[in-house]
């Protein structure tokens, strides 16, 4: 056993000692089938933005744009070839090419190896970095080796996003439209407000239910066409606070299988001010860490919402699996929505 503590308010175990799907579990065949039942016009929505959006890195820093290339070809390069160099009878002209891509930079899942935690899980009074059900970062999550300043040869040994993908994430979603309520200031929304929206839209999430957050911010950085305005996009539309305990538990009880957003991080960032040691990002934290819970970022939801608004519903057929990219920590997505 990895560890002989599991942190507070976690569900380590739960799904077995070696689980590394978490709340993914409760996606059961039978979830698929409500989701299935969601389909009654047979209309279809991308819910992925351009994956070169937001553009530049007002966003994160650390994150930039795809850059796109191409390899070289009997000292060509392999893009508008014409095969006839290599044989004057044949007439294709080929293309190929190549993208380095940050695997969250746009539409994004994050894998439950994203995000860990300083927990003492074998009771010996030190913190060790540890992910969800006590994988272990250095053992598990595996940094460069050789030199602390070596930027390649990471891997997520366990909890990678291809843990994500070989599920195939399908089943019933839940769409929570706080930008009909709140508009699109910067409003952060605890456990009360949400609550107040669910009622007066008549939303019930279910355990296994993937919940989606609309919230206007996709529709904001598809506005700044690619060169974001970092101080308009930090005053923005509505984001859950990640510091409401009551939320949190909410997340718990819910039973919800993954959270969504349209925005950059689902939750506020940078968070409330905590009391202490804390989490820098305490919703991650609950979700990734402690529960399994995927999170979804920078989805684009607003084709959908219109539709689900005029029809009066808000419950659809969501598959959205990631890249099946061994070892990554997160990963684009192009999820596709059927009502």
């Amino acid at each position: 056993m990895r560890w002989q503590h599991r942190p507070e308010g976690s569900n380590w175990g739960d799904f077995g000692p070696d689980d590394e799907l978490g709340r993914l579990n409760l996606l059961t065949p039978e979830k698929v089938l409500q989701g299935v039942a969601e389909v009654r016009e047979g209309r279809s929505f991308c819910l992925s933005l351009p994956l070169d959006y937001p553009g530049g890195n007002a966003l994160n820093r650390l994150r930039h744009p795809p850059r796109r290339f191409t390899a070289g070809r009997a000292d060509k390069l392999n893009y508008n070839f014409e095969l006839q160099r290599l044989n004057p009878s044949f007439t294709d002209v080929v293309s190929d090419d190549a993208v380095l891509l940050f695997t969250q930079y746009s539409t994004q899942w994050d894998a439950l190896s994203h995000v860990g935690g300083l927990f003492d899980a074998d009771g010996d009074g030190v913190a060790e970095p540890l992910y969800y059900n006590g994988w272990k970062a250095g053992e598990h999550i595996c940094g460069p080796s050789g030199h602390e300043d070596a930027l390649e040869g990471v891997n997520a040994t366990r909890l990678g996003i291809e843990k994500m993908a070989e599920t195939a994430v399908s089943g019933r979603a839940v769409l929570i439209d706080l930008e009909r309520h709140c508009g699109r200031e910067r409003v952060l929304v605890d456990y009360a407000r949400l609550q107040q929206i669910m009622q007066a839209d008549g939303v019930v999430v279910e355990p296994g239910d993937m919940v989606c957050l609309y919230t206007g911010f996709a529709d904001v950085i598809l506005e700044m066409d690619r060169q974001p305005d970092a101080a308009r996009l930090a005053s923005s539309c509505a984001v859950l606070d990640g510091r409401d305990p009551a939320l949190l538990q909410w997340i718990t009880d819910s039973g919800l299988s993954v959270l969504i957003a349209d925005n950059y991080a689902v939750e506020a960032y940078p968070a409330r001010e905590g009391q202490g040691c804390c989490a820098a990002l305490p919703l991650h934290e609950h979700c990734l860490f402690k529960l399994g819970v995927h999170l979804g970022e920078l989805w684009y939801l607003t084709e959908l919402v219109s539709h689900l608004r005029a029809s009066g519903r808000n419950r659809f057929l969501l598959t959205a699996p990631p890249l099946r990219l061994p070892g990554a920590v997160g990963s684009p997505v192009s999820p596709v929505a059927l009502v």
